[in-house]
């Protein structure tokens, strides 16, 4: 049979950690191993874990801190299962999502990647569909009425103008994604990152949205955040997008690049966060977000 681990790196809520925990446990199918890597340090935590009593699920804690790529590489390398999950420690399964997934692994032996049906949740656990979530159905997202299997050129070119894919709901083939695992030189835009390397390595995606099965949970981006509007995340996607058109070209696969190089996608979410960088004045991170969203493929 095939096997399947659910790796969850884990930081932060330990709520919401502890109902990602039980969505995976309250599987119709239970043949599967859950492996949780803890980059935190709530106290209460392991206790929990250890209370649990179940041996399909492993618990370690990291003695340092690695961050959010080193904490995904870690879970790449401590899989071990034929079909990898890299779930977020905020999001939910659905009951069926295994016995969803392993289906259609069934019907197609060695596919490397599967996108199952998702639902959008907010951070009380409501079904939502906002602004960034539309966008992707109706500009990005190609149609597929059931199921569907893209791969190579067609994909790439695909996710590159805008990633409609919901990363922590993919079942991955384990042996082609420790071959390749995250690039260290992402923080931000790694799972698109890896998903082009994938297609790159010849992996084909079956996309299957005939049944619902998987809650991403996004939660809103809060006007207090310095973060969220200093645009950095841009500087490091107009790098990624930058070299990864060439490797497109280099590859003869020209929709592709050219995907790359205009990034609309990319370029709408940056202007949809400019206004809120004026408003806190920052300045640095609106002059960061205009030249993303305004001059795509002129550097």
């Amino acid at each position: 049979m095939v096997t399947f681990d659910f790796m969850l790196p884990y930081y932060g809520d330990v709520r919401l950690m502890q109902d990602a925990v039980r969505s995976v446990l309250a599987q119709t199918d239970g043949d599967f191993r859950l492996v949780v890597i803890d980059d935190g340090k709530e106290p209460e935590v392991p206790g929990w874990f250890e209370q649990l009593g179940d041996e399909r699920v492993h618990y370690t804690r990291n003695e340092q801190n690695l961050g959010i790529t080193k904490n995904f590489q870690k879970c790449v390398r401590l899989s071990e299962a034929d079909y990898v999950v890299i779930m977020g420690c905020d999001d939910l399964l659905h009951p069926h999502y295994l016995e969803t997934v392993r289906a259609i692994v069934a019907d197609h032996p060695g596919i490397g990647m599967v996108q199952p049906g998702v639902e959008v949740i907010d951070g009380d656990g409501r079904v939502t569909q906002g602004l960034a979530d539309n966008t992707k159905k109706r500009l990005y997202s190609p149609q597929v009425k059931g199921r569907r299997l893209m791969a190579g050129e067609e994909l790439a070119a695909s996710v590159l103008r805008g990633n409609w894919l919901y990363f922590p709901s993919i079942a991955w083939r384990g042996e082609a994604l420790r071959a390749v695992n995250f690039r260290d030189d992402y923080s931000v835009i790694q799972d698109l990152a890896l998903v082009v390397d994938q297609l790159e390595g010849g992996e084909q995606m079956v996309i299957d949205n005939s049944t619902t099965v998987f809650q991403y949970r996004r939660h809103a981006v809060s006007e207090s955040s310095v973060q969220a509007f200093s645009g950095t995340r841009f500087t490091e996607a107009e790098r990624y997008f930058a070299a990864v058109a060439a490797r497109m070209d280099a590859r003869g696969w020209p929709k592709a690049a050219r995907a790359a190089r205009f990034h609309s996608a990319s370029r709408l979410h940056a202007l949809t966060m400019l206004p809120g960088a004026l408003r806190r004045g920052q300045r640095e991170g609106a002059r960061t977000l205009a030249r993303h969203a305004f001059t795509a493929g002129q550097r």
